[in-house]
């Protein structure tokens, strides 16, 4: 849902309003997201399958790389919502640890960090394509 969304907002705004955008989404659904989430543990349990918005927000974050102004940047899109949830499903370097916080926080931040290293990933091959040409 969340690449759909920021898709949509890429066919009506400008390469950097959408990378405001984004950042400002990102926020505001991180603090959000941690306040909600922290309640919705109160009546669902421990990481509720039923709150979403660490996901969105996790996949967000890789999509700042993503410049909309590109002939083939949906394909960015696509690639950076795979790095995130591949990040997300295996939760390598310390993204579980992550998951000890307590209430919302524990909820967001191990995709918060998931979206992080799918950043980092993205901004590698961005690199790689224009050192290859």
């Amino acid at each position: 849902m969340a690449t759909i969304l920021w898709l949509g907002l890429s066919l009506v705004l400008e390469p950097a309003s959408l990378l405001i955008t984004t950042a400002l989404l990102i926020i505001l659904f991180t603090f959000l997201g941690v306040w909600s989430s922290g309640v919705m543990e109160t009546y669902w349990g421990k990481d509720p399958s039923k709150v979403v918005v660490d996901e969105m927000v996790g996949v967000w974050i890789p999509l700042l790389a993503v410049n909309n102004g590109e002939a083939h940047y949906i394909y960015y899109a696509l690639l950076a919502l795979l790095l995130f949830r591949l990040f997300d499903i295996f939760k390598p370097l310390g993204i579980r640890k992550m998951e000890m916080f307590k209430g919302g926080w524990g909820i967001m931040l191990d995709d918060i960090l998931a979206g992080i290293y799918s950043l980092l990933g993205l901004l590698i091959l961005y690199g790689a394509r224009c050192l290859i040409g």
